[in-house]
């Protein structure tokens, strides 16, 4: 019964606690930019007003499962990943499945936006596609070093392996990359090429209103989460700090790592707000360049310790 709960719970937690982010960053991002800005609980607002449109537009069946696909899937990898100690479908291998599910909710995203015959979806799309194919590169080599230098292919046991040191104390280098990997994840500038609002229009869900733009809200909130609970899981311990039994100390952990997520996204957000958005074609030249060789460097390095 406690599982059960806990499969409901934790995406419903995801999906609320990023909403609230998502709306405190943009008083941060109206601050930065000397505006008073939208109160911090405007996200809620417009999910539930989204929610209650009876009228949703709707191309054809690929379009609507569009948003489908991105919620389901980002939900199905949050189950995968370790949060704060709550590990509901963690097992060995799991690291891999979740970087496959990664790609499979971004891909079906696509599909769905694609589908829309709108111009500035399309471009929106093909940009998302090659800034994924521009940051996965990094990213794969750094999620190689982190199952090198632990000897395994489960987030679970990363997380375990850092009791008593974080990864990122002993992997500094692959935990740069990692973040640096994250800013695309995010979406934040100088990669929110995809949507890029003065110049196609928000890009993939251009089309999307109504319940399909409700949901597609969701999915970037719990997007954030997996994100973020990613690194964290992979380079911060897991977010455990008490390693002690008992729900209390179990709670604790979750809230803890819950405020990691929360200073890695506010990090991304201030960084957004100061720097202006890379052509997609510099992004690309971008990872490709020095964060792949850096990323290549930090395999090198686990693989030199692993071996000693």
């Amino acid at each position: 019964m406690i599982e059960i709960l806990l499969y409901i719970f934790i995406p419903l937690i995801a999906s609320l606690t990023g909403l609230l982010f998502m709306g405190i960053q943009r008083k941060i991002i109206a601050r930065i930019q000397n505006r008073r800005g939208p109160p911090f609980y405007q996200q809620y607002i417009d999910v539930l007003k989204l929610f209650s449109k009876r009228e949703n537009i709707s191309h054809n069946w690929i379009f609507d499962i569009g948003p489908i696909f991105a919620i389901v899937g980002l939900v199905t990898t949050l189950l995968f990943i370790p949060v704060g100690g709550f590990s509901l479908l963690s097992t060995d291998g799991d690291l891999i499945v979740v970087m496959y599910l990664l790609v499979i909710s971004g891909l079906g995203m696509a599909l769905g936006a694609g589908a829309s015959g709108n111009p500035n979806a399309g471009i929106g799309v093909m940009r998302g596609l090659t800034l994924m194919m521009a940051y996965e590169l990094p990213f794969v080599l750094v999620v190689l070093s982190a199952m090198i230098y632990y000897h395994t292919t489960s987030l679970s046991e990363i997380v375990k392996a850092q009791k008593s040191v974080w990864a990122i104390a002993v992997l500094p280098l692959s935990a740069i990359i990692a973040d640096i990997a994250l800013q695309a994840q995010f979406g934040k500038k100088p990669f929110d090429q995809p949507i890029a609002p003065a110049e196609v229009a928000t890009g993939p869900i251009v089309e999307y209103g109504g319940k399909y733009l409700g949901m597609l809200m969701l999915a970037h909130s719990i997007g954030m989460f997996v994100e973020a609970g990613l690194f964290i899981d992979l380079f911060l311990g897991g977010g455990i700090i008490f390693h002690q039994a008992g729900v209390i100390y179990q709670i604790l952990n979750f809230l803890f790592w819950i405020l990691l997520v929360f200073i890695i996204y506010t990090i991304a957000v201030i960084i957004s707000a100061v720097f202006p958005r890379y052509r997609i074609d510099q992004a690309f030249v971008f990872y490709w360049k020095w964060p792949t060789i850096l990323a290549i460097i930090g395999l090198a390095y686990a693989l030199g310790v692993s071996a000693w």
